[in-house]
């Protein structure tokens, strides 16, 4: 049996990172004989099996045939016969179509090591635009390993641009863009991931509510970076430094959808763009099938990220019922992720990278004081309905009044 580790475990191991999976190829062998020795089959699209003391997956060398339109149509040929060659050359990029022996020795037919060295995503052969999935993995790549200086070859972004134009990124289906996306979000540079889409114009046709928040001016002395495209990218920046939850990263990136339907006459301002936004941001979650933590996190900062920055402006009524609305009242909330998400919107402005976000901390004392108030005596007294929770908001509004007068007087010397 003839084995080589393959794909992204070669390109990792060079790089120096980590291996978190390892995928093999064999070549010279069938089903049959897979079997024979042990190997579990677990492939449904063409021959896949589990080692049967390591789990790691072992491929048959195959050959792919564009048959029909989208990342399915394909038909597969796995045979003793093909080579690892021609098993290499199906892979999408050079620094992808390596492969090397258990022993460590590195086979390399396509020069993937020398574009590594040079920080290159380079397709390895025009076969790339048969299958359009890979635009948004090519994207996913950039947020992975945008932060060690890889740029995309020139002829590899005209090359995705044709599949665009050609139409080949409307045969992706919703569960798929979700899943890379998500990808995207988990990874150190997602902006990037935006940023490459754009490049190649699939950002318009995959993400529109993205694409058209690009060109739209918001005030100078607000948004000294004035493109709201580019101060989402920002946004999404920052949330990757803040946080490491993707619900947060998600929240940061849509927060502001609602600029993008602002009349061209009432540029740069977007009054009302917090709630103008939510009907859009519905939609896209239907579209792309996205989880309800995600949308509703979502939801939240949309609507009160404005409130959330002007915390210190706030009557302390406004802020018990801004609370209540974000559930912070609640055993389990996830006030501390709207906050970041809110923060880094703050942050995700040219110039402001740096600047403290102070109502972060009054907002979180707030909703621990109203949340600590004793409801006992009302929850047991002789009001009913409505009047019992009536009764309890104006306790909560005292508790946060008295929290915000006490961090607000100045401190004894």
């Amino acid at each position: 049996m003839e084995i080589y580790l393959v794909g992204g475990a070669v390109r990792d191991k060079l790089l120096g990172l980590p291996v978190k999976e390892r995928d093999w190829v064999v070549l010279g062998e069938t089903p049959e004989s897979m079997v024979k020795h042990g190997y579990r089959p677990v492939g449904k699209d063409f021959p896949v099996f589990l080692h049967p003391k390591t789990h790691e997956e072992y491929a048959l060398a195959r050959t792919e045939r564009k048959t029909a339109p989208g990342y399915k149509g394909f038909t597969i040929h796995a045979a003793p016969d093909v080579s690892l060659e021609q098993d290499l050359i199906r892979r999408d990029l050079t620094i992808n179509a390596m492969a090397m022996t258990p022993e460590g020795r590195l086979i390399d037919p396509y020069g993937g090591q020398i574009d590594l060295e040079k920080r290159i995503f380079r397709h390895i052969s025009p076969a790339f635009a048969e299958d359009p999935v890979r635009i948004l993995r090519i994207a996913r790549f950039a947020a992975r390993y945008g932060h060690l200086g890889f740029t995309l070859a020139e002829e590899t972004r005209s090359l995705m641009q044709s599949m665009v134009t050609a139409g080949e990124v409307d045969h992706l289906v919703p569960e798929r863009v979700w899943a890379e996306l998500f990808k995207a979000l988990n990874e150190k540079s997602p902006s990037a991931f935006f940023y490459t889409l754009k490049a190649c114009a699939a950002l318009d046709k995959i993400f529109p509510e993205i694409q058209c928040l690009f060109g739209v001016p918001q005030p100078e002395h607000y948004h000294p970076e004035i493109d709201t495209g580019i101060h989402v990218m920002l946004c999404l920046e920052q949330a990757a430094l803040l946080s490491s939850s993707p619900e947060v990263r998600f929240a940061a990136l849509v927060h502001d959808l609602g600029k993008g339907v602002t009349p061209r006459t009432n540029w740069p301002h977007h009054y009302g763009h917090e709630t103008q936004g939510l009907r859009i941001l519905e939609q896209l979650c239907m579209r792309l099938r996205v989880p309800n933590s995600f949308k509703t996190l979502a939801m939240q900062v949309m609507q009160y990220h404005t409130h959330c920055h002007r915390a210190f402006e706030l009557r302390a009524s406004t802020i018990t019922d801004m609370l209540a609305a974000l559930g912070a009242y609640k055993p389990r909330h996830k006030l501390s992720e709207f906050l970041q998400a809110c923060e880094a919107d703050a942050k995700g402005r040219t110039g402001f990278e740096n600047t403290p976000y102070p109502q972060a901390e009054l907002l979180s004392g707030a909703a621990k004081a109203a949340a600590s108030v004793d409801t006992s005596s009302i929850l047991n007294g002789e009001l009913k309905g409505s009047h019992i929770g009536e009764a309890i908001r104006r306790l909560r509004i005292k508790a946060v009044a008295e929290f915000i007068k006490a961090e607000s007087a100045p401190a004894e010397s």
